[in-house]
């Protein structure tokens, strides 16, 4: 191949943005979500980016964020046999920055493109790598190349471009320091620099390598639309173009998280010691071109510059072995790769099945040990507990999506009691199948490298067996904490800043577990009202700790973080809230007592009707039935107004929140999204019908006078429950807020309550 000319490699500007447009608009019909995740700036510092390979068209993708981000154009490395003729198609690779990996003087091209602001995009590995496998059985990185059919080190083109340039940027820097402005000037009119300072200012910017990860999550191997339209009108397709299609076009075209995750740069700039400085200036003032410095040699030639040649080549290796490791650690760890590396680990052990319960508390705990390795980067399916919650009762939609699949179906065994474990997961798949036949191997392939991953793995296989039921409960709390920190984060940013600004609540929105050192056996799960958090009751909280009662202070789903965050929850994530506290306080206590205020009492009768393990009664203030304000009767037409206006215009509806003039500004919304009004509805219609399943001991408790609900809630919910032991408490007030106010002595009419409850046992 011709020698890398500018003339034939140049970047035509249009065609490129237009490529940039083009795609741009093409990823918003896609299902491949890209997620960037960089600490530094890296893509407007970094001057060559490496990126790992599992697909073809993620090829594509670096140039165009590099682009959106920057403004900066990017040569990118292809397979050398896209450019073996002067067709369409080579001409418009060419013209959007793409080179062959294989063309003479490619290095000194692209050393002299950075100069210029370039960046350029390689792909280490050479080949895609499908089986993800990246460590050989001695954990040392090399990859299997397809050529040779068998298991090579990594390329390291871009050590040497990266060594090369930093010597020669250095080099310039101590000749200007010399004074030799004659051989600055040289080569600011050999690399086509209009003035010398232009040349020295590119000469100052570091080095830099940006080593990145990309990571799909999940993989399928569905048929998909794409695959079928190919054999539809191309016939017969081969088995490699079949896989393929199968693999990449579900990326594309199903909804797929697509992260690239930007390692810490790595800086070229300064050879190791003074004399190799001294050398590379040397050579620097005698050759006339980055040809004649890229091709200096360690075996022949003058001796300094096999001295120059020999420092490059001995650093190498070490930059290749330590951009590879860091590129691979930038691996974003999902629930398929903890399911698949639990499952090889499993066989390597000699099981060939495990049971359900066992293999759910196991990934559960690994899960929770990977998260406390802040060196381990996390998807949210295992980092926020939205997605990962249903995992102990192995009702997870990441551990179905998987283990349930036509994929795994010939992998492993799926009953109703445990985990089978098929031959077919020890057999070794062909290259250009594994990613159809094996997808377990693929994923757990992926994660090996990561060793925060792997020992959480190990940890939790060597806990899971003989963890108390205590100690999981303590993990289910901090998943409510994770929770909590997950959802204020989501709506922080600026597109709900005007809403947010405008809130008054200044107390914490966490929910909180307190479980006194003696305590009397009778746990209380503490259920606040609709706009709070948990802060309205904890002063109450306390005090029942103090008295010897284990708490946990539920936090709605939705409440404690942002107006926005409620408008996008219903009324059954607030009753999932409430079942998830009452499974944390089933694993600390003998007996459990419900007590809500207002929606939480609501709620806390809702569960109640469920009839729940260990319950003992239930005890609520305030809760509705009905509401005083007769304009909630209109909530359902406005809700049905603002869904209508989103449909057909970008404003967020006719009226999505309104004014809330609350008792405890600091710790209510000031906000109300209308669409919870209008779950409030639905669950006062839902709690109407389960009332008759209600058998537990219950005391109600309301206001006379109450602003906010009917009294008369009290007295219907008294009538329509099916308990036989019941109590109906009226308190003359005409505040809301009885229970956390403690008016009228409602919190010791409570505490009354739970003594019969103890007093009924014995």
């Amino acid at each position: 191949m011709e020698k890398a000319k500018e003339k034939d490699f140049k970047i035509d500007r249009k065609t490129y943005e237009w490529t940039i447009r083009a795609f741009s608009s093409l990823k918003k019909r896609l299902g491949v979500k890209i997620r960037l995740h960089q600490g530094n700036d890296q893509l407007a510092t970094g001057q060559i980016f490496l990126f790992n390979h599992f697909a073809r068209f993620e090829t594509f993708i670096p140039q165009y964020l590099i682009y959106e981000y920057t403004g900066a154009y990017s040569r990118a490395l292809a397979s050398s046999e896209f450019f073996r003729g002067d067709d369409f198609f080579s001409k418009f690779l060419k013209s959007v920055g793409a080179m062959p990996n294989r063309c003479p003087g490619l290095l000194p091209f692209l050393a002299k493109e950075i100069l210029h602001g370039r960046k350029v995009v390689v792909f280490p590995e050479g080949g895609m790598v499908k089986d993800k496998r990246v460590l050989d059985d001695a954990g040392e990185y090399n990859v299997y190349s397809r050529k040779a059919n068998e298991r090579r080190k990594h390329h390291s083109g871009a050590a040497v471009l990266a060594l090369n340039l930093g010597a020669f940027k250095a080099a310039l820097r101590d000749l200007e320091d010399e004074g030799e402005s004659q051989v600055i000037e040289k080569w600011a009119e050999r690399l086509d620099f209009d003035a010398v300072s232009e040349l020295m200012d590119a000469v100052r910017r570091p080095t830099l390598i940006v080593p990145t990860n990309i990571t799909f999550y999940p993989l399928r191997v569905t048929d998909n639309a794409l695959r079928k339209g190919v054999q539809l009108f191309g016939g017969s397709l081969s088995q490699r173009l079949s896989e393929e299609l199968l693999i990449e076009g579900n990326i594309l075209l199903k909804e797929t998280d697509m992260d690239l995750r930007f390692g810490d740069t790595i800086c070229t700039d300064e050879p190791c010691n003074w004399w190799e400085r001294k050398f590379v200036s040397r050579l620097v003032k005698r050759v006339e071109t980055l040809d004649e410095m890229f091709a200096v040699k360690q075996t022949h030639g003058k001796w300094a510059d096999r001295m120059v040649a020999k420092s490059v080549g001995r650093t190498t290796v070490a930059v290749r072995d330590t951009y590879m490791r860091e590129m691979y650690a930038g691996v974003t760890v999902n629930m398929s790769h903890l399911i698949s590396r639990l499952i090889l680990v499993y066989v390597d052990k000699g099981w060939s099945e495990v049971g359900r319960d066992l293999f759910h508390k196991t990934l559960y705990l690994a899960i929770k040990r990977v998260q406390k390795n802040l060196g381990v980067a996390l998807h949210e399916s295992v980092s926020n507990p939205h997605f990962y919650a249903g995992v102990l009762d192995g009702h997870a939609a990441g551990l179905e999506q998987l283990l349930l699949s036509k994929a795994v179906s010939e992998l492993v065994e799926v009953d109703s009691a445990s985990y089978r474990f098929l031959p077919k997961l020890h057999e070794e798949q062909e290259f250009d199948a594994v990613r159809l036949e094996n997808i377990i191997a693929v994923y757990a392939n992926e994660v090996a490298p990561i060793q925060g991953a792997v020992e959480a793995i190990e940890q939790a296989i060597a806990e899971a067996p003989d963890i108390h039921d205590r100690d999981l409960a303590k993990l289910l709390f901090d998943d409510e904490l994770v929770s909590y920190t997950w959802d204020k984060q989501s709506y922080c940013d600026e597109s709900h800043k005007a809403i947010n600004i405008q809130e008054t609540a200044t107390e914490s929105g966490e929910p909180y577990l307190m479980v006194p050192e003696k305590n009397n056996g009778l746990g209380i799960v503490l259920v606040h009202g609709f706009l709070a958090s948990p802060a309205e009751l904890r002063d109450f909280g306390k005090k029942l700790a103090d008295a010897g009662y284990p708490v946990v202070g539920v936090r709605l789903k939705g409440h404690g973080t942002s107006p926005w965050d409620l408008r996008n929850t219903g009324w059954r994530d607030w009753l999932e809230s409430v079942r998830r506290g009452y499974r944390i306080m089933s694993a600390l206590t003998d007996r459990i007592c419900l007590i809500g205020f207002s929606t939480g009492g609501a709620l806390s009768l809702a569960l109640a009707s469920e009839q729940p393990d260990k319950l003992a009664g239930v005890a609520v203030a305030s809760a509705p039935l009905k509401f005083y304000n007769k304009n909630l009767i209109f909530v359902p037409l406005m809700h049905g107004a603002n869904k209508l206006t989103r449909w057909l215009s970008s404003y967020e509806g006719i009226m999505p929140f309104r004014q809330n003039e609350s008792e405890h500004p600091h710790i209510n919304y000031r906000n109300i999204p209308i669409r919870g009004l209008f779950e409030l509805r639905r669950m006062v219609d839902e709690l109407d019908t389960r009332l008759p399943d209600v058998r537990t001991p219950a005391v109600i408790i309301q206001g006379t006078e109450d602003k906010v609900v009917d009294p008369k809630s009290a007295e219907l919910i008294y009538k329509k429950m099916g308990s036989t032991e019941k109590a109906l408490h009226l308190v003359p007030s005409t505040r809301h807020g009885i229970l956390n106010e403690n008016i009228g002595n409602v919190q010791e009419q409570v505490q009354s309550f739970l003594a019969s409850l103890q007093a009924a046992r014995h």
